[in-house]
């Protein structure tokens, strides 16, 4: 397989600021206020949690389609989560709706763990480094 994805970003004058750019869209990632930036943008944990719950959603649907029923409108959120001894998580969280019984809600579960993006951050990834 080839290229998944792709990014570049390009910093800006402010502290911490920078424009990224991924195919035909742009965005601006920053720094809290608290942590010196002008909170103009997300920061980088963020893209992290949002590229988990888009692909939350976008599998849900697409499982749903698959299998033929509509799940209606539901949200998914996500919080990066550290700890003193440096251990990192995510909780991820669903709402939905409509009531989903328990059956759907184990399968709606199952699915969760399986999403492309899950199964990168749950194996964790390389990451070669150079300089161009």
């Amino acid at each position: 397989m080839g290229t998944i994805a792709t990014a570049k970003v390009k910093s800006l004058p402010e502290p911490w600021a920078g424009e990224i750019i991924s195919h035909k869209h742009q965005f601006i990632t920053d720094k809290p206020e608290s942590f010196g930036g002008q909170d103009k943008g997300p920061a980088p944990y963020d893209f992290i949690c949002s590229g988990l719950i888009s692909c939350t959603m976008i599998t849900l649907r697409m499982y749903a389609e698959h299998k033929g029923f509509d799940l209606g409108e539901f949200t998914v959120e996500a919080d990066f989560k550290a700890n003193i001894e440096g251990k990192e998580w995510i909780e991820r969280r669903l709402s939905f709706v409509s009531p989903l019984d328990e059956e759907l809600s184990a399968k709606i579960l199952a699915v969760c763990q399986k999403t492309p993006v899950t199964k990168t951050l749950l194996r964790s990834v390389e990451i070669n480094t150079s300089i161009v």
